[in-house]
């Protein structure tokens, strides 16, 4: 166990035990939607993650240490300290460590974290990846290095819409990412079920995606495996109507020069409010579908 590691009591017993155990990030908590929302959002995740016969296992740091399986009141602490908690990429962990400060872990090291604890299988919203313009900000999301790298499974909702879709399969099939379409051959782009992106593998059940994964580990390939699972279709958006609300968002960040890790937190509050809030419902209904596929995979696996 590494000695910067805290695991809950429920989620040691399962680890201890074998039962199936489900990752959830805190960056959604503390950066991608506000109070009260978002605590009472993260813990509805983990509810569904119980129903669906898994054990939910939220990360984040708190003075310093590396936590698998937060309390109710260390998820009401991260709501309610919101953008003040540091959001917390691979490059930020011995910083904030050393110093004993407290970190929202994003998709990237939500996937060390678990994969120190020994947890297989992580449900988040939508990964980062290659943002628009890249071919000169060089702004690539970390998550795409962390996905080629930590052996754990990704169950998302596509990329964020705000990137370029594109790109962003490119790299990940560079890096020799498997990407997998639940239910679907296209990637799903987040608020919306369809992009115009196909991807090469589909996969239909839960037990299937438990399989591939199995071997991918049996096989002792590096990295980890992402799994693109369809917003569903009550809650999708019109795609144009979203994507007008994108560009306009991203006009406006680029017009006050917002960079870096402050780009979607900016981006997503304003696509929020654009559409009036629809967003957010569509973000917590994603999340909430996201977790109901891990904890069935998990269990199968």
């Amino acid at each position: 166990m590494n000695k910067y590691l805290d695991l809950s009591p429920e989620v040691a017993k399962a680890l201890n035990e074998g039962k199936p155990v489900v990752a959830l990030e805190s960056t959604i908590i503390s950066h991608g939607m506000p109070y009260p929302q978002n605590v009472e959002t993260a813990l509805r995740v983990e509810q569904t993650i119980r129903e669906n016969g898994a054990v939910p296992a939220t990360i984040a740091i708190i003075g310093g240490r590396l936590k698998a399986g937060l309390t109710a009141e260390e998820i009401e602490y991260l709501g309610k300290k919101g953008r003040s908690v540091a959001k917390a990429s691979r490059r930020d962990l011995p910083i904030l460590v050393s110093k004993k400060q407290d970190g929202a872990t994003t998709v990237t090291t939500t996937m060390i974290i678990a994969s120190m604890a020994g947890i297989r299988v992580f449900a988040t919203g939508g990964i980062g990846g290659v943002h628009r313009g890249a071919q000169t900000t060089m702004d690539i999301s970390a998550d795409l290095e962390e996905l080629a790298k930590t052996p754990v499974m990704v169950i998302c909702a596509g990329a964020k819409s705000i990137l370029d879709l594109g790109l962003t399969l490119e790299y990940l099939e560079t890096k020799g990412v498997p990407v997998i379409g639940y239910g679907t051959d296209e990637l799903p782009a987040f608020y919306t079920r369809h992009s115009g992106f196909k991807i090469d593998y589909r996969i239909d059940t839960p037990q299937e995606l438990a399989s591939a994964f199995r071997t991918k580990m049996e096989m002792n390939l590096q990295g980890g495996m992402l799994v693109t699972n369809p917003i569903p279709e009550e809650y999708s958006m019109d795609p144009q109507r979203i994507n007008a609300a994108i560009d306009q968002a991203i006009a406006e960040c680029n017009a006050k020069g917002i960079k870096g890790k402050d780009t979607t937190p900016f981006l997503l509050e304003r696509i929020k409010d654009i559409t009036g809030g629809d967003s957010l419902e569509s973000n917590i209904q994603l999340l909430l579908n996201n977790a109901t596929l891990a904890a069935k995979t998990a269990a199968l696996l």
